[in-house]
C-alpha cells in the first residue's frame, strides 16, 4: 500500500471527469458530499439491461461497472461553482488488467486469487490522495503483488501526466 499526493488537483480532476484516463477501471464504491451527501455502492446490477448487453457488461466487469458509464454522473453531482466538500472513489483494477499485471511480473499467484487491486481517491477539500491497496482471498505475508501493483500505479500516473509525490 502507497499513498500519492496529487500535485495538480485541477488537472487531475479534469482527467478523472471529463476524460477517459480512468475509464478502464471499475468502481467499487463512491461517495461525495456537496450539498447533500451521495453514496454509490458499485454494485452491477445486470437485470437493468436487456439480456445480450447485460451478459457482455457481466462477462466483462465481474459484478462491477465501469469508470466511463458512472463518470457522467459523477460529474454532473460535482460541477457548479463550489467544489464538493469531500469525496471518495475506489476504483478497482478490472480482472484481465489483474492477469496481465501478474504473467507480467512473474509473481507466483492465482489472478482467482487476487480479490482486488485498488486505488482509492480521496479528497477533502484541500489535498487529493490516491492510496494502492490490495486484497488477496488468502492469507499472505508475500508482497511481491502489492510492489507490482505500486510500481504500476506510478507508471501509469507517470504516463498520464499525473504529478505526485
Amino acid at each position: 500500500m502507497r499513498s500519492y499526493q496529487i500535485q495538480d488537483i485541477r488537472d487531475f480532476m479534469k482527467k478523472l471527469l471529463l476524460g477517459e484516463t480512468f475509464d478502464t477501471f471499475l468502481l467499487s464504491e463512491a461517495s461525495l458530499t456537496t450539498f447533500a451527501s451521495f453514496h454509490i455502492d458499485g454494485t452491477f446490477h445486470p437485470e437493468f439491461f436487456g439480456s445480450d448487453e447485460a451478459e457482455q457488461l457481466t462477462v466483462e466487469n465481474c459484478g462491477y461497472p465501469l469508470w466511463k458509464r458512472v463518470r457522467p454522473l459523477f460529474f454532473e453531482l460535482t460541477k457548479g461553482k463550489n467544489t464538493p466538500l469531500h469525496f471518495r472513489i475506489v476504483l478497482r483494477l478490472a480482472p484481465h488488467n489483474v492477469e496481465a499485471l501478474i504473467s507480467g511480473s512473474g509473481i507466483d499467484i492465482q489472478p482467482s486469487d487476487v480479490d482486488g487491486l485498488f486505488l482509492n481517491i480521496h479528497y477533502d477539500g484541500t489535498l487529493l490522495t490516491c492510496i494502492s491497496g490490495t486484497s488477496l482471498r488468502f492469507f499472505s505475508l508475500d508482497k511481491s503483488l502489492e510492489h507490482a501493483w505500486d510500481l504500476m500505479l506510478e507508471k501509469f500516473f507517470r504516463q498520464k501526466e499525473i504529478p505526485f509525490c
